[in-house]
């Protein structure tokens, strides 16, 4: 199936895996590499030497194009934006947007730029700017996420950019390709999807809860980091909710060390990063602090497979996804369902508009 997308990034299928911290490494991004669709290594969750020796991990085992996400306002997005450029990566994606300079940067390089955005006005920025297409997440998606349904949102952003743009948000299956292509999208971009397949490296109790879960069972939350975050709902998550402002930041903290010897971060890099999660939005320094939490505590689930002490970012679509395929399994299964119902749909004759 050729679209926007497939031209624009060189893959064959117009899937994208996004680049979720702890669970996009080079096994995921590879194994959806050669799946045909485009994987994206995710960075944030790595120091600047893990991301280059992930690139070239990823580029030894295929020859297919793949990309990497990046957060835009990090200290070190420069340095990141170099191994991108040395190593020849294809795509470069982004959790905010990044700025013009940075977009200018990447495209004198020859790199396709994809940031993700919740909102129409953040499209229209990111497009005059120059970025090449864009990942639209309406409020089914999981991690950080909006309140706009993605059926609402798409066809929003499609009428306000002339760049592809690449539906996220409640997608598994190849009759969601279809409604996406339907709505204007390029192609879809999936995360919960993918991480719930045979080649993710998320450990197979955590994998269990997200299948056992319902469509119920995942809940938006401020608990965690001070912004609206989807998860699966645990018992851990019940408890945040519970705590006290004191006690819950004095637990920010100590995940902050942590996280700082694991990234090799300095205090002012996080707290800059901390600062940055603000987004626009009115957050007070408790809440800046509170981000902390999110790096160690995703970590404690998707890593060491703690799912009494991690939380699981999750998309709505957890509630409906049963089995664990591979990823060359799960592209086959969702083209091959998508030709389907576009087999399917009436011929609306000649003469029709």
């Amino acid at each position: 199936m050729e679209t926007a997308l497939t031209r624009l990034t060189g893959v064959r299928h117009p899937l994208v895996q996004t680049g979720m911290g702890w669970v996009a490494g080079p096994r995921l991004v590879t194994a959806t590499a050669r799946a045909g669709a485009l994987g994206v290594l995710a960075s944030a969750t790595m120091t600047v030497d893990e991301l280059r020796h992930a690139v070239r991990e990823v580029k030894s085992r295929t020859d297919e194009p793949f990309g990497v996400n990046l957060r835009a306002d990090a200290a070190d997005a420069r340095d990141r934006v170099r191994i991108i450029v040395d190593e020849g990566v294809r795509v470069a994606s982004f959790a905010l947007a990044p700025s013009r300079e940075l977009i200018a940067e990447l495209k004198d390089a020859g790199v396709v730029v994809i940031p993700s955005i919740g909102a129409r006005r953040h499209a229209e920025k990111v497009a005059a700017w120059g970025a090449d297409a864009v990942i639209v997440q309406g409020g089914e998606g999981g991690g950080h996420t909006g309140e706009v349904a993605t059926t609402v949102l798409l066809p929003q952003v499609v009428d306000a950019v002339g760049i592809p743009v690449i539906a996220a948000g409640g997608f598994h299956d190849g009759r969601g390709l279809v409604a996406a292509l339907a709505l204007g999208a390029a192609g879809v971009a999936m995360g919960t999807r993918f991480l719930l397949t045979s080649d993710s490296t998320v450990p197979d109790a955590v994998k269990a809860r997200y299948l056992a879960a319902s469509v119920r069972d995942v809940t938006v939350t401020t608990a965690v980091d001070g912004l609206p975050h989807r998860m699966l709902r645990t018992e851990l998550v019940a408890s945040l909710e519970r705590r006290g402002r004191a006690r819950t930041l004095l637990r920010s903290v100590r995940h902050a060390a942590a996280f700082r010897r694991l990234s090799g971060l300095s205090w002012a890099s996080m707290v800059r990063d901390g600062l940055a999660l603000r987004h626009g939005k009115d957050l007070s320094w408790g809440q800046v602090l509170l981000a902390a939490n999110t790096p160690m505590l995703l970590r404690a689930s998707m890593v060491e497979g703690r799912t009494d002490l991690g939380v699981m970012a999750s998309g709505q679509v957890a509630g409906v996804i049963e089995d664990l395929p591979s990823c060359a399994e799960l592209v086959e299964r969702i083209m091959a369902e998508a030709a389907g119902v576009l087999r399917g749909l009436p011929d609306p004759g000649p003469g029709a508009v």
